[in-house]
């Protein structure tokens, strides 16, 4: 009898673990990405050229806000 308990306190255990630290990792990289978002206005200019658009400052604070604006409230 004992066994079986100190099989399913330890299944408990992991199951609880994995869990914990699944939603620990996913706080800590959406606050990662958060301070040092994956794209910069200097990539952005680029990539626009790249696809033969002429970047105009408006346009890029335009498409960073759009960004930051997503990170911010992200879709549940």
């Amino acid at each position: 009898m004992s066994t079986i308990w100190v099989v399913l306190i330890a299944i408990l255990a992991l199951v609880a673990g994995v869990a914990l630290g699944f939603f620990l990792a996913r706080k800590y990289m959406m606050d990662y990405l958060k301070k040092n978002p994956p794209i910069n206005e200097q990539m952005l200019r680029t990539m626009m050229m790249q696809m033969g658009q002429k970047p105009s400052q408006k346009k890029i604070n335009q498409m960073m806000r759009a960004m930051s604006n997503q990170m911010d409230n992200p879709k549940k």
